[in-house]
């Protein structure tokens, strides 16, 4: 029935219908082939009488012939088959052929899925009187049909699921087939090599994605995966090295599997980025050594603060003895100017004790009129042995009459400091002359800027590489060998000259040849302090006749006060404890106490306590004398008293001073 069109059947049905001429020679023929058709074939009259039916139409209904033959065909098709069929055939006795899909519920057969043709048939060309159908069966047709769509729609889902996963997953995925070429290149791999899908697809992952180095080793091990060896790296996470487009080389971790699709092999490669990772973890360790080394700091601040106080007590007895020494052989000029010359040697060496001091001092800034020349001699003084020794040359080109800047000196101080270390360890290579030069100055006046200072420390080693500039001033970013720095230096010394509204900078070209930073200061909002006028000792006038009670636990420090204060006109007692303090008090009225911080038996700040309670007019009238400037404790101490204090070592000139003040 396939093979024929409805034409072969309208001619087949119109003469069946007639029943004469060419089918009364025919009739048995056509019946037979009728029959014998798979699909059915029926004629229904004007009156809705069936006419004709064939064995298929039949055997679907489960009806005999004798059962439709002349039977309404709502009677034949069921009240429910017949409503619907009634409108179509009302369309074809008005002349229109019909042709249509759909699904039909012939109660006992059930619900089948038919294809239709209705065909209108008039005898003798006259009116229409008989409707020609044949139907064909194709539920099963349907349901694969139907089966096979559902099936597509599910892969192509499934497909647009996996291809959703592998565009936007985090992971760059690499497959290749057999041979290595590649098959996919998601868009996290375009994004991780900075090469397009379109551009990579066909190549070779070799030339594309692997750096050079490891070329031969993936080649080998494609050329086993292909002869059927064992797989070593399938399935296994292992970090190695690619090749970004412009050909940087960076790390990834990296995991292989192998998928057959249609006796094809094809190897995936997913890959994650280490870099950020890895840059993490040295910046954690950078940041651990750094935490290293400032607990050794701390740890070596708290030995210096015991240190300090050992030496400043020999310095300032020292330093007092010349000064009196010089005193006393004024008459003898040769005699005089070796006393001068130990006095000055004390003098750097208590300076140099200072120095370390303020940088190791953890207290709020104060800032104060500094001079920048005064900072750079010091650096220099606490620098001079190792210089010498390591046959470097200081060249300081300081400019006379520089303003004083508002400023913290130990910050800028340190900072001098950091910058004149660097230029020492930069030299520390260098082979033939090592120059350091250290200049300062007045900029030149600019239109709507303040006026400042600067500070150029410049040496001829071997600069710094352009690559470096640019980071130069990070965070634990250093160009030193290993070993000598953390990379902190030059971040904090920026960080300080910003705080003080200065700024700290490379320098394009060196005097020298080498590298050269130049830190600039502003001077507004200075205050130009005027060092208090020291005057002799003989001009301190001693009309008072003060008392003065001097404590100190080492007998040559006490001795040397009190030579110096007996000089002035004062009159003088000892005592080398705390306790024997109070005892003396006790016997002897005095007018002002010169005290050690650190005693034993009992301290400094137990003798002011017990001052407040048996003298309280004393507690206003005391300076405490002591090299333990370092200690956090003693800075408290000193900030809750408001006393004051005289670091050691002391000149005669500085204690008389300080205690001239005190009684004022």
């Amino acid at each position: 029935m396939s093979a024929l069109s409805p034409r072969d059947f309208e001619s087949l049905g119109a003469r069946l219908v007639r029943g004469q001429g060419d089918l009364g020679l025919n009739a048995a023929l056509l019946h037979a082939l009728l029959d014998q058709l798979p699909v059915r074939c029926t004629i229904v009259g004007r009156d809705l009488r069936y006419r004709f039916a064939n064995q298929a139409f039949l055997d679907a209904m489960g009806l005999r012939l004798e059962q439709v033959l002349d039977q309404p065909a709502r009677a034949v098709l069921g009240e429910a088959v017949f409503s619907t069929y009634l409108p179509a055939a009302e369309r074809v006795f008005a002349g229109e052929a019909l042709r249509w899909r759909g699904w039909i519920d012939y109660g006992s057969a059930h619900t089948r899925y038919f294809e239709q043709h209705l065909i209108p048939y008039a005898s003798g060309g006259g009116e229409i009187d008989a409707t020609l159908a044949f139907g064909r069966d194709v539920t099963d047709l349907e349901q694969r049909d139907a089966e096979l769509a559902a099936t597509t729609r599910a892969l192509s889902t499934t497909e647009a699921l996996k291809s959703a996963i592998v565009d936007h997953a985090l992971a760059a995925l690499v497959s290749t087939d057999a041979e290595g070429r590649i098959v996919e290149f998601n868009p996290a791999a375009e994004a991780m090599f900075g090469l397009r899908r379109a551009l990579v697809l066909g190549h070779s992952v070799e030339e594309v994605i692997i750096p050079p180095q490891h070329r031969a080793a993936h080649h080998a091990g494609m050329a086993r995966l292909a002869a059927g060896e064992p797989a070593r790296l399938l399935g296994r996470r292992m970090e190695m090295t690619a090749l970004r487009a412009d050909g940087r080389e960076f790390p990834v971790e990296m995991v292989l599997w192998r998928t057959e699709v249609g006796g094809s092999s094809y190897y995936t490669a997913s890959m994650v980025d280490l870099s950020a990772r890895q840059e993490a973890e040295r910046e954690i360790e950078r940041q651990r050594e750094a935490l290293r080394q400032s607990e050794k700091l701390s740890a070596m601040g708290s030995l210096l603060a015991g240190v300090a106080h050992e030496l400043n007590n020999p310095l300032a007895i020292v330093l007092g003895r010349a000064t009196l020494l010089e005193e006393k052989t004024g008459a003898y000029p040769e005699l005089q100017q070796d006393a001068q010359r130990i006095r000055d040697a004390a003098e750097r060496c208590g300076r140099i004790v200072k120095t370390f001091l303020n940088m190791a001092r953890a207290r709020p800034g104060a800032r104060t009129a500094v001079s920048l020349n005064e900072l750079v001699r010091a650096a220099a003084d606490l620098l001079s042995y190792t210089w010498r020794s390591h046959g470097l040359q200081l060249e300081l080109l300081l400019a006379e009459d520089l303003p004083r800047v508002l400023a913290d000196a130990d910050q800028i101080g340190q900072l001098v400091l950091n910058l004149m270390v660097n230029a020492q360890q930069a030299l520390s290579q260098q082979e033939g002359p090592r120059r350091v030069q250290v200049g300062t100055g007045l900029e030149a006046l600019r239109p709507g800027r303040a006026p400042r200072v600067w500070l150029r420390v410049a040496d001829n080693g071997p600069g710094v590489p352009e690559s470096a500039r640019t980071r130069l001033f990070e965070p634990f970013f250093t160009t030193k060998s290993e070993g000598l720095g953390t990379g902190l230096g030059l971040a904090v010394s920026r960080a300080l000259a910003r705080e003080h509204g200065g700024e700290l900078q490379l320098e394009p070209h060196s005097p020298l040849g080498g590298a050269a930073f130049r830190l600039s200061l502003p001077l507004t909002g200075q205050a130009e302090v005027v060092a208090p006028n020291l005057e002799p000792a003989s001009a301190v006038p001693p009309a008072a006749r003060a008392r003065v009670l001097v404590v100190d636990d080492e007998p040559e420090i006490a001795e040397l006060a009190r030579a110096m204060l007996e000089a002035a006109g004062y009159s003088v007692a000892l005592a080398h404890s705390g306790r024997s303090a109070l005892e003396r008090l006790a016997e002897q009225a005095f007018d002002a106490v010169v005290s050690d911080l650190r005693m034993p038996d009992m301290d400094g700040a137990a003798l002011w306590r017990a001052l407040g309670e048996q003298y309280p007019a004393l507690r206003r009238r005391v300076l405490f004398v002591t090299g333990d400037t370092l200690s956090p404790g003693a800075q408290q101490f000193l900030e809750q008293t408001e006393c004051p204090a005289l670091d050691k070592p002391f000149t005669k000139a500085e204690l008389l001073a300080k205690l001239a003040q005190l009684l004022s």
